[in-house]
């Protein structure tokens, strides 16, 4: 039997059953860690059958959300279901698109760009496709509604894991890919021994970040306008959005207060433990000390935990072996009884059907735009220069957090106190802040550039900060004793190790945050502030204004425009430094 790959990793002090040291002793957790994970198993049944209940009642519209505070617990409960559910669907769709893209070069010219025109496509660009879609499959269902929020919800999480995890994979050192080669690791077994332990420091890093982007779209995932009808689902999205709409300060205060409530208790109960429980994972074989975590102390020996990794277990083993099986007894018809074009059918049908569906949607949208006239298409230029001198601006400024991701990943107790920190800030709706930047700025000469820039910053520094984190968690604790031992210090040190080790999770995270700009431009350009529209020149208050107006004809154009924009900077810039990443900075 093949054994498991020994990828090196130092021992962790984050349970009890492991010291410092290696030394092992066994111990089992109390009585009471049992009883209170099977309360919150019998309260997460609950709420999830509670919630799903909630999904057949009839869609009712211009639904107006209650204020009171007794009602904000239910609504965080809400709001985090939809979180987790697209946090699934992210993930999972996350790991087969990057372990897809990372299977040839060819699907990665392709897979790649279309990851980055997806990322950086406004919400409010397909957001009307998507509700009407879903609501004609459930007719007067509240299911379709949640559905469009979950899916809402989804397109701000999932394309940060897609890059991380795609980054993880074409870095993978030389070595292990050549002990998984020697040890015969091929397909799920060379995923869930090789591929996924590798990246699982970034996945988890990054996973707090989709979260973070998650609530902050949060408000406009929960409330849709379709003309005269205004649709919305009961969360704290909508309750925030309602607060802020009403000029109710207190309730917004409660709003953010039960928001920060919630980021806290998830850190603190599941993203911590997983930081703790990752840390095996690193590339390194000395010790040094690791981040710990009192939760993952009182439950590593719990029965209930086991009992749900003994089944987790058995269930990968048994996809494994379905998938082994599969590949091997699939039949394999000698090449010499069929033509060879025989044996290319499948992908020159499926070749054919997606050109036939690029060419049905290019004559579709060139049908649609062709009646913009000349003055339009030179207004969504103007628009489209300005906001990408505002996306690269905020680019620019977003850097300060590459020293402040580099102290904070490369010092275990920083980590432990700054993470949920940074995860907090990080986490609370920026939309819901912005009157106040508009405010303060309105009256000031070019006041809302300079707010749209700010809200651009803060839709995207976080981005570049979590994957720096990642970067300088992931920097083995060899290099760094060698350059201690070495006396490589200062700027040296930052040349010769740091900036390289973290270029990869760097790139990574410049990507993501031009996605998030693109975005942001959406909310920054084209505001509500005391009752009226205020704009500025930009491509999102373009798009912001035509979903408004039910323009979509420019709404389309503006669009496309962007997904140009994207591509264009994505040949010229990223992919070269993707590739730089891939080929030069790697450990091995």
């Amino acid at each position: 039997m093949t054994q498991p790959l020994p990828i090196p990793i130092r021992p962790t002090g984050a349970s009890g059953s492991t010291s410092r040291r290696g030394e092992t002793s066994v111990r089992s957790a109390p009585w009471w860690v049992d009883a209170i994970l099977l309360l919150a198993l019998a309260a997460l049944a609950y709420g999830v059958a509670k919630a799903a209940s909630r999904w057949s009642t009839p869609l009712a519209p211009n639904v107006q959300i209650d204020l009171s505070p007794w009602l904000l617990p239910t609504y965080a409960g809400l709001s985090t279901l939809r979180m987790a559910t697209a946090y699934l669907v992210s993930l999972i769709f996350a790991l087969v698109y990057a372990r897809a893209a990372a299977s040839s070069r060819g699907a990665e010219r392709v897979m790649m760009p279309v990851l980055d025109i997806l990322q950086s496509i406004p919400i409010l660009s397909f957001m009307p496709g998507v509700v009407l879609g879903l609501a004609a499959l459930f007719p007067g269902r509240t299911l379709g509604l949640e559905l469009a929020a979950i899916l809402l919800i989804f397109t701000s999480q999932a394309w940060n894991l897609a890059f991380s995890f795609h980054q993880s994979l074409i870095t993978i050192p030389q070595e292990l890919d050549e002990a998984a080669t020697i040890y015969r690791l091929k397909g799920w077994r060379r995923f869930t021994r090789l591929e996924l332990p590798f990246g699982m420091i970034p996945l988890i890093t990054n996973s707090m970040m989709s979260w973070a982007g998650g609530w902050f779209f949060l408000t406009a995932a929960e409330q849709f306008s379709l003309g005269a009808e205004h649709l919305r689902l009961p969360g704290l999205g909508s309750y925030l959005a309602g607060a802020a709409e009403h000029g109710d300060a207190r309730a917004l205060t409660l709003g953010i207060l039960t928001l920060v409530v919630v980021i806290v208790l998830l850190d603190q109960l599941l993203w911590r433990p997983l930081i703790a429980w990752s840390d095996k994972f690193k590339f390194e074989q000395s010790g040094t000390e690791a981040p710990t975590s009192a939760v993952l102390d009182a439950i590593v020996q719990s029965a209930v935990v086991e009992w749900v990794v003994h089944t987790t277990r058995r269930f990968g083993g048994r996809v494994g072996r379905l998938l082994r099986r599969n590949s091997s007894s699939s039949p394999q018809a000698p090449r010499g009884q069929w033509p060879a074009w025989i044996h290319l059918a499948p992908n020159i049908v499926s070749g054919a059907l997606f050109a036939v569906a690029i060419l049905w949607g290019g004559v579709a949208a060139f049908h649609t735009v062709a009646g913009l006239s000349a003055s339009t298409w030179s207004l969504i230029g103007i628009s489209a220069a300005a906001t990408l001198g505002r996306t690269v601006i905020s680019l620019i400024v977003a850097l300060w957090t590459v020293p402040v991701g580099v102290a904070i990943g490369m010092n275990p107790r920083w980590s432990k106190r700054m993470q949920p920190i940074v995860q907090v800030i990080a986490s609370i709706p920026a939309t819901a802040v912005f009157p106040a930047f508009v405010g303060a700025l309105i009256g000031v000469s070019g006041g809302l550039n300079i707010a749209a820039i700010l809200l651009m910053v803060l839709g995207t520094q976080w981005y570049v900060l979590f994957n720096v984190i990642a970067g300088a968690m992931a920097i083995p604790s060899d290099l760094n004793d060698a350059a201690v031992n070495y006396n490589i210090g200062g700027w040296r040190r930052w040349r010769t190790l740091i900036l390289p080790a973290i270029f990869p999770y760097l790139v990574t995270g410049m990507i993501t945050a031009t996605g998030g700009a693109w975005n942001a431009s959406i909310v920054s350009e084209y505001v509500l502030f005391a009752g009226r529209q205020i704009s500025t020149v930009g491509l999102g208050a373009v798009i912001a204004r035509a979903a408004d107006q039910g323009q979509f004809a420019l709404l389309l154009a503006a669009t496309l425009v962007m997904a140009a924009i994207v591509i264009t900077v994505n040949r010229v810039a990223w992919r070269r430094l993707y590739r730089l990443a891939e080929s030069r900075y790697r450990l091995g």
